[in-house]
């Protein structure tokens, strides 16, 4: 089974909905949310309310502490690689793997081993073969 995790939304626990609501009958409270699974905030909001309440919250500061872009990012040749694939559907073919460069269009062949690897393509977007 899996293990249940809390909403990370800071008011989850003020908006008044069924499934919220915990305690014998005279002593009804909203509680936060409970779930194995959540959609929003990778996996730990379970609203887009309870996601933007994050944020709102602890936007600023996260921003803060990861470091906010203060130069524009420019997208040159060397660091517009990434990673594709050609799915074949026919019988007797197989899949293609290629880096792909969005500026030159430019395709290299790689090997499936390369197309999983997280390394292939640097975090900056430069091809790393």
């Amino acid at each position: 089974m899996s293990e249940l995790k809390y909403c990370q939304g800071p008011k989850c626990h003020m908006y008044d909905t069924k499934d919220r609501k915990r305690g014998p009958k005279d002593n009804k409270r909203n509680e936060t949310r409970r779930r194995s699974h959540f959609n929003y905030l990778g996996g730990n909001a379970c609203s887009m309310t309870c996601q933007d309440d994050w944020f709102n919250t602890y936007g600023q500061r996260a921003l803060q502490h990861f470091g906010m872009i203060t130069q524009p990012r420019v997208l040159t040749a060397d660091n517009a690689w990434a990673v594709r694939r050609n799915w074949s559907y026919r019988e007797g073919q197989s899949d293609t793997f290629y880096a792909y460069n969005y500026l030159t269009e430019e395709r290299r062949p790689i090997t499936e081993q390369q197309y999983d690897n997280d390394q292939t393509i640097t975090d900056d977007g430069r091809l790393a073969i």
